[in-house]
């Protein structure tokens, strides 16, 4: 009997456990949530930056084959280009890192979500197995408390 209250005893205690790292993992998946939507966020901030530096080098690359008469003018219209190459190459490469980061963190989110749910699946399975303790517990109960009363009676 004290078996039964003992192994009940350290069934709930198990079932606390696991629903506070339940509980952990679904605050840690909202945080990856809140980092994916983030990064998302700076993924269009950085091609829009793209398209915008994209559209400068066209400019530039225009108005150098349009002044290459004009020596002193084309070399700051080249080191212009060069810079705003540079710039999205710069805004290209962070573009990369972005999606990579944001390819990682959907793997993760993913991972997280399989362990929240094989946590729930065992915190079911304890729950489960607490109740029929306690049920083998009160029908073992009742059966001591009868042959007790039936001792009583002899």
């Amino acid at each position: 009997m004290n078996a039964l209250r003992v192994e009940a005893d350290e069934s709930a205690a198990k079932v606390e456990e696991l629903q506070s790292r339940v509980k952990a993992l679904e605050q840690e998946n909202l945080v990856k949530e809140q980092e994916i939507t983030s990064l998302s966020h700076k993924n269009q901030i950085l091609e829009t930056e793209v398209e915008k530096l994209e559209a400068g080098i066209k400019e530039a690359k225009a108005a150098a084959d349009e002044s290459s008469q004009h020596g002193t003018q084309n070399e700051s219209l080249q080191r212009k280009l060069q810079m705003l190459e540079d710039e999205a190459e710069q805004a290209d490469k962070n573009l990369r890192e972005t999606n990579e980061k944001l390819r990682q963190t959907d793997v993760k989110a993913g991972h997280y979500e399989r362990k929240v749910q094989a946590l729930e699946s065992a915190q079911n399975n304890w729950e489960t197995k607490y109740e029929e303790m306690a049920k083998k517990y009160a029908d073992t109960k009742k059966e001591l408390d009868d042959f007790v009363a039936e001792i009583g009676n002899i």
